[in-house]
């Protein structure tokens, strides 16, 4: 077979949108997934919506990943970014699951490019600081791929570690990760009825901005904390968590319910992820019973699905040549190789307690990402995209959202390309080539200085 010029294991929309982004660039690629569709946690773990694509009124997630929006929203899938009623963030983006699974294939082929489905990494072989060829389980049996370069958008960075990429796992000290959810999709939900009770009792509502219950199209909304307590107390809720947290999907009437809580795994253990998935479906009927029984708007629901896969929030980050902070992200730090941008809070999910610890920037405040937390000093052929590229925990807490991750996506792509092209390590890229690429993929980038010294526009529009 073959060589290809850039093989991207993992199909969840990081790995999707750099996919896209290679093939279009004009590199030979192939996306090797272990599902029967892409999309990843958007479609094989039930979450939902896209949040967020903006910082205050500023988009700062554009190109390949408004695309995707737009194509859903051909299609009826997605009524857009609409404002953020929950007041956690500026915007969010509800879609259709199944009809961004034809999105994100059709968008991929038309640019030429291929697919493996059914088929996880079994193994690597790395010689003097490349990777030479992966192995993958197939349906088939065992089958080696070469490339020339390779991305790594498995979400856990199976592909780094196997190489020999030092890693990260969870924080720092006890190595605990961010608490695994099992999403679940309520139909038949009274939204009437759950914003009545929203307007009449505002104090189980702390945070959310009521006065946007009207403007908003799809109800997005954290809360009932009294009926939750109460839950708690009385023993019908069994796991640790504050409140109730659930989006309106694209169709109205139904919900995405991302509540449960299962702490204290290692998600790249495959006992414990396992153990997770038992203990997800549990909490999800817990859940799902206490929620017809106690909240209002409820009564008549049904459960239509919960995740095929638990969500996971973190897990390994590679040590890149750079370690983005939560530091970097809270004050805006400049850096001279920004690939992508983003505005979503640091959002710490107790791991092994209650609560979640967010830190918010100022309104409007936007933070970068450098090329150097997309790649390492080990293997010269290797890029990171998704929540596994280089980052502190609290830092990860920030980047791992879908949107950001499209974006890390399309510049990780784009720099595969630009390897296999000038046949250049992913560390020796010029960073102006690389950025020229992504303005002209219609990404945003902030005004950075450049690699001479210069400031230069930072926005295709």
């Amino acid at each position: 077979m073959k060589p290809y010029d850039v093989i991207v294991v993992g199909g969840g929309v990081s790995g999707s949108v750099a996919a896209i982004a290679s093939a279009r660039a004009g590199a030979r690629t192939l996306i090797v997934e272990k599902m029967g569709f892409l999309g990843g946690m958007l479609t094989a773990g039930g979450v939902g919506p896209m949040m967020t694509f903006h910082a205050g009124s500023v988009q700062v997630v554009r190109g390949i990943a408004d695309e995707v929006v737009h194509n859903l929203q051909q299609l009826g899938g997605s009524p857009g970014h609409i404002v953020d009623s929950t007041g956690y963030t500026y915007t969010v983006t509800p879609f259709d699951a199944e009809l961004l699974k034809h999105v994100l294939e059709k968008m991929y082929l038309a640019a030429g490019g291929e697919v493996l489905y059914h088929s996880m990494l079994a193994g690597v072989e790395a010689v003097g600081g490349k990777i030479t060829a992966i192995t993958v389980a197939t349906k088939s049996g065992l089958l080696e791929l070469r490339a020339a370069n390779f991305i790594d958008a498995s979400g856990d960075g199976d592909l780094a570690a196997w190489a020999g990429v030092p890693f990260l796992l969870g924080r720092p000290g006890d190595h605990l990760s961010q608490p695994l959810t099992m999403n679940f999709k309520l139909g038949r939900v009274d939204i009437g009825m759950v914003k009545e009770y929203i307007r009449n009792h505002p104090e189980e509502f702390p945070e959310a901005r009521t006065d946007l219950l009207d403007q908003a199209p799809r109800l997005s909304m954290g809360g009932f904390t009294g009926i939750f307590a109460a839950g708690r107390r009385n023993g019908e809720i069994s796991f640790t968590r504050e409140c109730i947290l659930l989006f309106e999907t694209n169709n109205p009437g139904e919900v995405i319910v991302n509540t449960t809580r299962i702490q204290k795994v290692n998600p790249t253990d495959a006992w414990e992820l396992t153990g997770a998935e038992v203990e997800g479906r549990r909490q999800t009927l817990e859940l799902f019973q206490f929620m017809k029984r106690r909240v209002p708007g409820f009564a008549d629901a049904v459960l239509i699905s919960s995740g095929p896969n638990v969500g996971v929030r973190e897990s390994r980050k590679i040590e890149g040549i750079y370690v983005l902070t939560a530091a970097d992200l809270l004050e805006q730090i400049p850096f001279e190789d920004e690939i992508a941008c983003g505005g979503y809070p640091v959002d710490v999910h107790s791991p092994d307690g209650e609560g979640t610890n967010s830190r918010h920037l100022e309104w409007g405040a936007i933070y970068g990402i450098p090329y150097r937390s997309l790649i390492n000093g080990r293997v010269d052929n290797l890029i990171n995209v998704g929540r596994c590229i280089s980052a502190t925990h609290e830092a990860c807490a920030a980047i791992r959202v879908s949107p950001i991750a499209m974006a890390v996506g399309q510049a990780g792509g784009t720099a595969a390309a630009l390897a296999s092209r000038n046949h250049r390590a992913m560390a020796d890229l010029d960073y102006r080539a690389l950025r020229a690429e992504l303005l002209q993929g219609g990404m945003f980038l902030r005004l950075a200085r450049s690699i001479t010294g210069a400031y230069e526009p930072g926005t295709s529009k």
